[in-house]
């Protein structure tokens, strides 16, 4: 890529930033828009800020992102939101600090070893380790900034691992009274013969077992039929609310219409009412307990009296066949996944293997565009194997964009749904918690990023490069192919600028919620104010794109010390987005108390891993193999640190503390609010189509129909 087409994506990326984020400035001050720009703030019934001049476009949301303390976030979103913010924090401590290395060391290194032709003046190839002649003493220079950017990386995630769980221990002292620290949830629970059922089976066992902690249990039922119901009462419900509130925006100029039309609706609302009435008589009968009896499932929430017995009895194999009485530490009330519960706990390999599958053919399918992209990006090698591109050169300036932008457009439309469907496999992996499935669906859509956004595009993009000289000087593809790889980053540049300035900017403006409410107010007569876009934070779609940058920015911070910059860009914009988006928009439906940290933690060692591992082979591509023999023992002592690493952190994410529990019931023993505490617990695990839903006639068009 020639440095006017790095120009025009730098050029495009930025204008559509200052556009989309000067357009997301006043349509946030439009009370119109706060359905959207302040779901969270309406959801929790809060004052909305009041805006002055309203049609000019400001930065004033800027400025908060510097005023709000971790102190602040930790117990206004929790941990997991503010892990989010760490990692955007992390990127750009890292990053600064080998930025200064890579330009002030790496750079001129790079430019000043050869005497540039006359064709690599138009080629960013001369700031690349490309540049640097075999067997130069120069790459000694190389390795020690790779040993500094390595140890410095390392120090960086023990530090920030160290101080999450710090906070994480915190956090779950300041949610002490969570019924998920009284409750386990057992499964494969044997059937008893003697009650047909499987309720008496497990009161006996804990009773048993645990006379002294065990306090109650509630049985699973496979509801599903009648959550239905609830459902459908509730959507009736909105619909009748609905129905009222168009009749009453509407008037017509003539009485007769005006008329026809309140008939119309008062007999449209009557019907709805009387399907509502019918309802509310059936579901009372489905959730008698005969009926829910026969719908019983192999799994319980066990509740104990107290932390230390739910913990000990969470940790313990309970039977001597290790497929009975499966216990583990429930999640808490508002992250159960109910619907993965209906699944047997022998069933979930299965349902495992049936997903691994689904994603390996995602990711085989994906190659197709990644590789079409490569060849855009390509274009001046593509012009050898496909003549008509050529005519591309007749429009001035189209080539630029060609090349420079639109092969990372293009990849980041088919990124975008990635993560949506990975997260949709994750959902019918078994998982028994909403936070699991993230997890799993972070886990599934980095390794799809790393596989074909990082390897793929590399290895496609060095195909067309080198398929023509090795046909021609086969003994010369080892050389060829490290300039290659290294050319690369040119490509990733306009990647971190499209997904940074244009997508952080497509995040803010919410184009999509805007066109959907837009059409739904038009068409319905919809209030926008009073019903909010409120959604969980994305963390299966922030962390993985995220640490895919990370990885990027270290695989190619000794080998292309340019792109370093882009990324501090990247992550100071990405920080002060989503601290307007944590605060103002999205929810945090769960708290797993820095679960996520860990696997960011592996993402970000990984990257490490696999720059020390491009390393070597570029070492000893140049000839210089003595550099090759000296970082293996730095990628060793990575590997030794990632095991100390999950020595040191790992149990205290995993487990529970015993001491912990039980200084916690002392405390609460003490101050008299154990009992309600657990007693609390046990209420909490009520499954959804069990808990008592009131369907009740609305006087005011702000208040539900429907409340739990």
């Amino acid at each position: 890529m020639n440095p006017h087409s790095l120009l025009a994506s730098a050029g495009i990326n930025i204008g559509l930033a200052i556009i989309l984020i000067s357009v997301f400035s006043v349509l946030k001050k439009q009370p119109s828009n706060s359905s959207i720009y302040y779901a969270r703030t309406l959801s929790r019934r809060q004052n909305l800020p009041l805006h002055s001049r309203r049609f000019l476009p400001s930065v004033s949301w800027v400025s908060r992102a510097f005023r709000l303390t971790e102190d602040q976030i930790l117990s206004n979103h929790g941990l997991d939101a503010l892990v989010i913010l760490r990692l955007f924090k992390f990127g750009i401590k890292f990053f600064s600090v080998c930025s200064l290395v890579g330009l002030v060391v790496l750079l001129p290194i790079n430019y000043g070893e050869k005497e540039p032709s006359d064709n690599s003046y138009y080629t960013t190839d001369l700031f690349t380790i490309s540049n640097v002649s075999r067997g130069s003493e120069r790459l000694w220079v190389h390795f020690s900034c790779l040993c500094f950017i390595s140890f410095y990386g390392m120090y960086l995630l023990y530090k920030e691992f160290d101080d999450i769980l710090i906070q994480r221990i915190q956090q779950l002292q300041n949610i002490k009274h969570r019924p998920d620290q009284f409750t386990i949830i057992v499964r494969e629970i044997p059937f008893c013969t003697e009650h047909q059922a499987r309720d008496c089976s497990v009161d006996h066992f804990f009773s048993k077992h645990y006379p002294s902690t065990y306090y109650s249990h509630q049985m699973v039922y496979g509801t599903q039929d009648l959550q239905e119901l609830v459902n459908q009462a509730k959507s009736l419900a909105r619909q009748i609310e609905d129905s009222k509130e168009t009749s009453m925006a509407k008037k017509p100029k003539n009485k007769l219409p005006l008329l026809d039309a309140l008939q119309q609706e008062t007999s449209k609302v009557d019907l709805l009412e009387e399907k509502l009435q019918a309802l509310c008589h059936t579901i009372p009968k489905m959730q008698c307990k005969d009926m829910i009896k026969k719908k019983e499932l192999p799994a319980a929430f066990v509740t104990f009296k107290s932390r230390s017995g739910a913990a000990t009895a969470a940790e313990l194999q309970q039977h001597s066949h290790p497929l009975l009485w499966i216990t583990e530490k429930a999640p808490e009330p508002r992250d159960v996944s109910w619907r993965n519960l209906r699944i047997s706990y022998r069933a979930v390999p299965l349902y495992r293997l049936g997903v691994l599958i689904a994603a390996s053919l995602l990711t085989v399918f994906f190659a197709i565009p990644v590789t079409a992209v490569q060849g855009i990006a390509k274009y001046e090698k593509l012009k050898k194997w496909f003549p008509p591109a050529m005519v591309m050169q007749l429009i001035p300036g189209v080539s630029s964009i060609l090349t420079g932008y639109l092969p990372s457009v293009v990849l980041k439309v088919f990124i975008y749904i990635v993560p949506f469907a990975m997260f949709a496999m994750a959902k019918v992996s078994g998982c028994i918690s909403k936070s699991k499935e993230e997890i799993k669906a972070c886990n599934m859509v980095f390794y799809f990023l790393v596989g074909n956004v990082f390897f793929l595009s590399v290895l496609s993009g060095s195909l067309l490069d080198e398929i023509g000289l090795f046909l021609s000087h086969p003994k010369d593809l080892p050389s060829h192919l490290a300039r290659a790889v290294a050319a690369q980053a040119d490509f990733f540049v306009t990647y971190i600028l499209t997904d940074g300035l244009s997508g952080f900017s497509l995040e803010l403006l919410q184009p999509g919620l805007l066109i959907w409410d837009t059409l739904r107010s038009c068409t319905r007569g919809y209030q926008r104010e009073q019903n909010p876009y409120l959604y969980s934070l994305p963390y299966f779609r922030i962390i993985p794109l995220v640490s895919l940058s990370v990885l990027i920015g270290i695989v190619y911070a000794v080998v292309a010390p340019l792109l370093l910059p882009f990324l501090i860009v990247y992550f100071c914009l990405g920080y002060v987005v989503y601290i307007n988006q944590i605060q103002d928009v999205y929810e945090t439906t769960y708290e797993t108390c820095g679960q996520y940290w860990p696997y960011i933690h592996h993402y970000i060692l990984l990257a490490i891993i696999l720059m020390q591992i491009t390393m070597i082979g570029i070492f000893g591509l140049k000839s210089k193999p003595a550099a090759s023999i000296a970082s293996i023992p730095l990628l060793l002592f990575t590997l030794m640190f990632n095991e100390y690493c999950k020595m040191r952190f790992l149990p205290s994410f995993h487990h529970y503390s015993l001491k912990d529990a039980v200084e916690n019931d002392e405390l609460d023993e003490n101050s008299g609010q154990l009992m309600f505490h657990y007693e609390n617990a046990f209420n909490a695990y009520c499954p959804p189509g069990l808990r008592p839903v009131n369907f009740t006639a609305s006087e005011s068009s702000s208040t539900p129909l429907v409340s739990p």
